[in-house]
């Protein structure tokens, strides 16, 4: 704590040489202070002109000004004029969901890849279908738009009671849950003032990379509004210049002392838009880079300073070693839970660790500076960090490259390790991967991702089912752009297999591998008993059915490795939905899920006492 103190007691009496050594520009501070208008804004509204402005066009307007082109919809009888209002805008398409979990599963998939979405659903009965998606979106800091139809604003403070409802007077627990798992909530039933909540819900959205909700009154979807004015969205928070210095130099010290540093990479750097920065430190620090296995695709897997995945005991071959053994890791938007610390068993120490925050940055002696943006710390740091080649040098020694598979004889029945060495073998820059809660999670991140090869999984609230909704979404915001292919188990699938209709229906074309083992195989590593055992369904009837002779959505199952590797060859160059059902043995999984379980399980089964300080 006392070289801290020392650095900001320098910092004080020699501002201006601080400035100069670290890059700062004295204009710096004034010109950042200017917030920007939605350079959107013109291009949004040129062509959309409604007859008259109204709650509900005035919403799809900024819905369209944000970057939404597609939205989730499962209507009810309380959104279905506003719905009205929001088809008006040609340039959006609706997608209708099969139920509203699914839809919020979807715009969570959407969200991902642009950075912004939209669902729709009806007054509690839609509303409590859609919070447990919405609670995943806010746990992964996706930025979403959530819009429910509300009772007609005549009947807010009667004591009347409504369908839809729990059959009580009480008309708000709906809202009072939203406001649980939203940055903002806001019930609108006065067009006075609709505007200022619309658009302070899509600003406290943007900033905050949460989902937000907004619930309308059924019979104030066509009230007249006046024509949207820019507003004011992003680059609205700004790095404290003082602080941002005092950090970067108690940062330099910290890294100048240290033999052997690492940096590794957490999944906050995507909300936060702090990749390209990672990638600007990693380049100057020349140091070994790993990720935490929930920001697995965030950092180029060809960079030369790539360990691989950090995971605690089931991390990428040596990365393990090498970031644990490390006197001062640099973890950049981390979050440590009990699944990324291997139920609470690593070995990294607070000590040895600086922590870049999205707002703040903490050193290893505990001392915080903050109002300071992750990727104006990382891009500032990254001009002034001193490299050091000694973790990658030490990780370089100790690697040793996987063993080349032995090909299996052509009937041989399918396993896990050789379909994922033939998935790996197709996958190029045009694919996004969508894996599944399970053994998918380890499998994927086997996977060596080609660049641009984008890969996205929900490990933070890990809901089960999540992967078909979060496919469909993505498929629908990279069309034209990247094929999907969706990696998931069968009893995750079961979950939520009726979307696949949609799929199919909007024509997204993506690619599932749907790895049957007859059961929740990650439960069964955790905690094994009955309940993880689950009906066996013949899936390409399914899919057959859902297609219903409207679409040339295709359905195989293989048994074998041969039939696997003609199936996934056919599947690469197929211009519709290919669905793959895998057949495997019940206990074909990774090591590292016995092991993740193992401890998992032992973390989960510790004796009462009072609480730990963990990471």
């Amino acid at each position: 704590m006392g070289e801290v103190k020392g650095i900001l007691k320098r910092t004080a009496e020699d501002a201006q040489i601080g400035e100069t050594e670290i890059g700062i520009d004295p204009k710096m501070s004034k010109n950042m202070t200017q917030l920007q208008r939605s350079v959107s804004f013109k291009q949004s509204f040129s062509e959309f002109q409604p007859d008259k402005w109204t709650v509900g066009t005035y919403l799809a307007g900024r819905m369209f000004e944000v970057g939404i082109r597609d939205y989730f919809v499962v209507p009810g009888d309380y959104n279905l004029t506003l719905l009205d209002e929001i088809l008006k805008h040609k340039e959006m398409q609706m997608i209708s969901c099969c139920n509203e979990l699914n839809a919020g599963y979807a715009a969570d998939g959407y969200s991902r890849a642009k950075g912004v979405s939209a669902v729709f659903v009806t007054f509690t009965v839609g509303g409590l279908s859609l919070i447990n998606a919405v609670a995943g979106a806010y746990s992964d800091n996706l930025p979403m738009l959530v819009v429910s139809g509300g009772i007609n604003s005549n009947d807010i403070g009667s004591n009347r009671v409504l369908h839809h409802t729990t059959g009580i007077s009480k008309k708000n627990q709906q809202f009072e849950m939203f406001q649980r798992v939203t940055a903002y909530a806001v019930n609108i039933t006065h067009v006075n003032g609709a505007k200022h909540l619309i658009d302070r819900a899509f600003h406290i959205m943007l900033r905050e990379k949460k989902p937000v909700y907004l619930e309308i009154s059924c019979n104030l979807a066509l009230e007249p509004l006046a024509a949207p004015c820019p507003f004011f969205y992003r680059n609205v928070t700004i790095s404290s210049e003082e602080a941002l210095e005092l950090a970067v130099r108690a940062a330099q010290h910290f890294w100048n002392e240290a033999v052997k540093p690492v940096i590794v990479g957490g999944p906050k750097m995507r909300p936060y838009h702090a990749m390209n920065e990672f990638e600007m430190l990693a380049d100057a620090a020349g140091c070994g880079v790993a990720v935490m296995p929930n920001a697995k695709g965030m950092f180029r897997e060809d960079h030369d300073a790539f360990m691989g995945t950090y995971w605690g005991s089931v991390s990428s071959p040596g990365c393990c070693n090498i970031v644990e053994s490390a006197d001062l890791y640099v973890f950049v938007g981390p979050v440590f839970n009990d699944y990324t610390t291997v139920g609470y068993s690593t070995l990294l120490k607070k000590s040895k660790m600086m922590v870049v925050h999205p707002d703040r940055v903490t050193m290893p002696d505990g001392s915080q500076f903050g109002i300071i943006k992750m990727n104006d710390f990382l891009a500032r740091f990254a001009k002034v960090v001193t490299p050091n080649s000694m973790s990658l040098e030490a990780f370089r020694r100790v690697y040793d490259a996987p063993k080349q598979l032995e090909e299996p004889a052509p009937n041989s029945p399918l396993q896990v390790k050789h379909l994922m060495a033939r998935l790996q073998h197709v996958l190029t820059s045009d694919h996004a991967l969508v894996v599944e809660t399970g053994d998918s999670w380890f499998n994927g991140q086997r996977l060596k991702l080609p660049r641009g090869c984008k890969y996205e999984f929900q490990m933070q609230y890990g809901s089960i089912g999540w992967a078909v909704g979060a496919a469909l979404g993505m498929s629908l915001a990279l069309k034209g752009e990247k094929r999907t292919i969706l990696m998931t188990g069968d009893g995750s699938f079961q979950m939520t297999a009726q979307e696949m209709a949609t799929i199919i229906r909007y024509n997204t074309k993506p690619i599932v591998l749907l790895l049957n083992n007859r059961g929740y195989t990650i439960e069964v590593e955790i905690h094994d008993g009955p309940y993880n055992n689950i009906k066996n369904w013949d899936y390409v009837k399914l899919i057959e059915s859902f297609s219903a002779g409207e679409s040339n959505a295709k359905a195989v199952r293989c048994d074998t490795d041969s039939q696997f590797a003609a199936a996934l060859e056919e599947a690469i160059g197929y211009d519709g939905l290919f669905f793959i059902e895998a057949t495997l043995d019940r206990d074909d999984c990774t090591g590292e899920l016995l092991e993740w379980g193992a401890r998992v399980a032992a973390a989960n089964s510790r004796k009462h006492k009072d609480t730990e300080e963990v990471l």
